[in-house]
């Protein structure tokens, strides 16, 4: 069995989980980790034992041991400079989303990834989930008959949308509902997407900082399904970082009808008034011995497909193609009125970024 060196390049919140699989990992034969605040790497370095912890992310970048490198840097305009710098280093890389600010540069990291034969993909952690694996199985295996239409409708603590919505000023369908865009695309494959519609509003967030509170997003595919995504991110406080989610697919012969919204566990205390719904944030969390959510497994299939030589479950050109329809909803809401894809020329920006 091949083992492979991992380094983790920003250890918080998504990147600590991911240090923590890749340590529990046994195709991994060492970690590395970077992160700028040194309390943080200390923390997860006391955890997980790595072979080296920095904060200096570029000193990874010349360890010729290292095969593979995860990209959990925030803000999201490090994604790109960061991950072109380790595909030219010749590492093969995981990057979350989003895989780019514009897609010119999401172009230039797909060149660089198969000009170097390197594996790239791109952090869309659903694909992960069971219940959202469910439905794309049935779907291959017919049981839902034709797609005739989909719906997602998600909703994040405003505590998580207020930490998201002001690194960079990305919209819901850019960090939110770019999941559910992905993972709807996918299951609709080889189905693409040609024209997209979105309305926006913003209540609470428009003196803060101009994003919007919800956008609804309807896409409409080249073989007539429609689909339709809700994303926001301003539900009051819950326990921490809580996320809701109602799925519906609709097919010719069946449908299916989801409900992710983790009110299946509830714990009330008396140190805590009210209820709390554990197990609930969108990438999981740690439970004992075993992981509640989509993001270990997740990690643990790129190292699969590194030290295996195996193909990544999301190309980075599925992941551009994600980044272009929710910026066809942007655009889309900012001009209220239809986007045709593929976008013309110049059309390249997320609208709620600028200005």
């Amino acid at each position: 069995m091949r083992q492979i060196n991992v380094g983790i390049i920003g250890v918080g919140w998504c990147g600590g989980i991911r240090a923590h699989a890749c340590a529990a990992n046994p195709l991994v034969k060492g970690l590395y980790l970077a992160e700028i605040k040194p309390e943080r790497l200390a923390e997860i370095a006391a955890a997980t034992k790595p072979i080296k912890a920095t904060t200096e992310w570029k000193e990874l970048l010349d360890i010729k041991e290292i095969d593979a490198l995860y990209i959990s840097a925030t803000p999201e305009t490090t994604h790109y400079p960061m991950a072109r710098d380790c595909l030219l280093a010749g590492k093969h890389v995981f990057l979350e989303k989003p895989i780019a600010m514009e897609l010119g540069e999401a172009d230039e990291l797909i060149a660089i990834a198969r000009r170097n034969n390197l594996k790239f993909t791109v952090g869309y952690s659903q694909r992960f989930s069971s219940k959202q694996a469910y439905i794309k199985k049935c779907l291959t295996d017919g049981t839902l008959g034709e797609p005739v239409t989909a719906m997602v409708s998600r909703h994040l603590s405003r505590s998580l949308g207020n930490k998201i919505n002001t690194r960079t000023r990305l919209s819901p369908a850019a960090m939110e509902a770019t999941h559910d865009i992905d993972w709807v695309l996918w299951c609709l494959e080889p189905a693409k997407p040609v024209r997209v519609y979105t309305q926006s509003v913003s209540k609470v967030n428009k003196h803060k900082n101009n994003t919007p509170d919800q956008s609804w997003i309807v896409i409409t595919m080249d073989n007539d399904v429609v689909v339709t995504i809700g994303a926001g991110w301003i539900l009051p406080p819950g326990y921490p970082n809580f996320c809701t989610t109602q799925i519906e697919f609709i097919g010719t012969e069946g449908a299916l009808l989801i409900d992710d919204s983790h009110k299946d566990v509830q714990l009330m205390s008396m140190k805590s008034p009210g209820i709390q719904y554990p197990m609930s944030t969108m990438p999981g969390e740690p439970v004992g011995h075993v992981y509640a959510g989509a993001m270990a497994p997740e990690t643990n299939y790129f190292v699969d497909c590194v030290a295996r030589d195996k193909p990544v479950l999301v190309t980075p050109e599925q992941a551009r193609l994600v980044m272009e329809v929710y910026t066809a909803a942007d655009i889309s809401a900012e001009r209220n009125e239809p986007v045709d894809l593929p976008l013309r020329k110049g059309d390249n920006r997320v609208a709620a970024a600028a200005g």
